[in-house]
């Protein structure tokens, strides 16, 4: 994902890094989703499009499809900026399919970012951005 730098080192590990930097991130995001009510009811749904990070029932009833950016720092920019016009139509693309393969009566379908910043791993600063787009 082009501006993706999440902890992104040098040598032969940086992609297991940067997985493991994403994980860290979607297991905060998770906490933060339940904390508030919602259920988190798939995570790391594949298709051949991709994949989407996290799938939840808001306290409301709305089915919300939430790509979790995480960052080591703002070098790059914040998390949230890093969602190109490019990944939302993928995140589209994957929601459309999620649906086809999770028949339901979903009332309203939402589209979240959350961004997660561990530039102090102690501290993780987490923003939510509902219904983005």
């Amino acid at each position: 994902m082009a501006g993706d730098r999440a902890g992104s080192v040098n040598g032969a590990d940086g992609g297991d890094m940067r997985r493991r930097t994403g994980a860290i991130g979607e297991a905060h995001a998770a906490r933060l989703i339940e904390a508030r009510g919602g259920v988190v009811i798939s995570r790391n749904w594949r298709s051949r499009t991709g994949e989407l990070d996290l799938v939840a029932l808001d306290t409301g009833g709305r089915l919300r499809f939430v790509e979790v950016r995480t960052r080591t720092g703002t070098g790059f920019g914040t998390p949230a900026e890093s969602v190109t016009v490019t990944k939302r139509h993928r995140l589209r693309t994957l929601a459309r399919e999620w649906l086809a393969a999770h028949p339901g009566s979903w009332h309203q379908v939402c589209f979240d970012v959350i961004g997660v910043d561990l530039a102090d791993p102690s501290r993780p600063r987490l923003e939510i951005f509902e219904d983005v787009f």
